[in-house]
């Protein structure tokens, strides 16, 4: 199954893309939040498409595209989790998984214009495949548990402003990656059956050039790997987002130019859709 959420913010109807069509999924739920995924949302869907009940919205194609989840209650994130990517980064690939967080405002629709901080110089693009989790996770037994607590996955683009991240930091990562708006998400959350999480192709483009290409089977620490981990930790609430890292190819990188007002960076990942997002300058609220 594949979800999305249309209209403009705070006011985002849930629908099920089947095909060409967009299929209004208010009679069954007010949105694609941790209430409807923890409950058995596949069957009930099921039978509404059996008894027909599910109309076409009207018009989907000229509304705004939201985050296909609601606001999440939090946002987990895994650094350094593809080898290139660290080398890149100078540092040796991490031989357990790396973790810091962003706040639930950073996650936007995935064509929302994002703003450049005041005083950025270094904000920088991160392609990533983004699981969200269906069912309450907490000290699984094994990785092979894991599936069993993802609603599914997302495209999403972890935004980050490097001189707040590394050099400002105090030694944690948030203080760079918590800017609102820095975690454009979706098109699409499509459920784990639609998808081979294990090889999917990612890539990024600045201005219309190739950034990044690479794909999850070169991941250091698997999905299954990631879910259970974290769970040692954290209980992971239905409807909470995950991050699973980025590869390489990114400004940090020193090959390529950091983001400024007027960019335009694109990111997709197989089967989970293509984002599009406007860097704006920063500019004082009236």
């Amino acid at each position: 199954m594949k979800f999305a959420r249309l209209g403009d913010p705070g006011t985002e109807i849930p629908v099920l893309i089947e095909g060409d069509r967009h299929l209004d999924l208010r009679s069954l739920t007010s949105d694609v939040d941790g209430d409807f995924l923890a409950g058995d949302f596949r069957a009930r869907i099921a039978a509404a498409l059996a008894a027909d009940e599910l109309p076409e919205l009207e018009d989907a194609a000229a509304l705004r595209i939201g985050a296909p989840i609601a606001r999440p209650s939090a946002v987990i994130c895994i650094g350094m989790n593809y080898a290139a990517h660290a080398a890149e980064s100078g540092s040796e690939p991490p031989t357990i998984p790396i973790i810091f967080l962003k706040t639930p405002n950073t996650v936007v629709g995935p064509n929302d214009a994002v703003t450049i901080p005041r005083g950025s110089e270094k904000t920088d693009w991160e392609v990533e495949l983004g699981i969200v989790i269906g069912t309450r996770a907490s000290y699984l037994d094994s990785p092979e548990e894991s599936l069993a607590h993802v609603a599914g996955f997302v495209t999403a683009n972890d935004v980050s402003e490097r001189a707040f991240q590394i050099e400002v930091s105090g030694g944690q990562w948030s203080k760079g990656k918590i800017a609102p708006g820095f975690n454009p998400t979706g098109p699409w959350l499509v459920t784990p059956d639609e998808v081979d999480h294990h090889a999917l192709g990612l890539r990024s483009f600045v201005n219309g050039e190739p950034r990044q290409d690479s794909n999850t089977s070169d991941m250091i620490f698997s999905v299954e790997h990631i879910v259970h981990h974290l769970s040692q930790y954290v209980t992971l609430e239905p409807g909470d987002l995950i991050l699973t890292g980025t590869p390489q190819g990114v400004a940090l990188s020193g090959k390529y130019p950091y983001l400024a007002a007027g960019d335009v960076v694109e990111i997709e990942i197989d089967g989970l859709g293509r984002q599009r997002q406007d860097f704006v300058a920063w500019e004082a609220q009236k």
